[in-house]
């Protein structure tokens, strides 16, 4: 037996199918299996080449980065290790030796 995709609205896991359309017994929300393969496409991180991006994995920056509120550089060619993919504009998580935590965008990065 295959497992339904949760409600995209209440996260419930107790959806059934209801002929082409999955329904949430707790909120009542009606989708499509095209929205769920949708939205699962929308919620992969790609780097700059298309690579998709996980927790854990190891990126590489492509451009010379200016750290805002400071006068430090993250600069091209610098590894991340061990980055977090996080919800909004900046996307990954990380620790940078010499400069410490902050967020990058995944546009800036490529996977290593």
């Amino acid at each position: 037996m295959s497992a339904l995709p949760p409600c995209p609205l209440c996260q419930s896991e107790y959806t059934y199918e209801n002929g082409p359309l999955f329904t949430c017994p707790e909120c009542g929300h009606e989708w499509t299996a095209a929205e769920t393969e949708k939205a699962e496409q929308e919620a992969r991180i790609m780097d700059v080449n298309g690579n998709e991006l996980k927790d854990g994995d190891t990126v590489t920056v492509i451009k010379d980065l200016k750290v805002k509120g400071s006068s430090l550089v993250v600069k091209v060619g610098t590894k991340v290790k061990n980055i977090r993919l996080t919800d909004g504009d900046h996307d990954i998580d990380c620790k940078i030796d010499g400069i410490g935590a902050m967020k990058l965008k995944s546009q800036f990065v490529k996977k290593s």
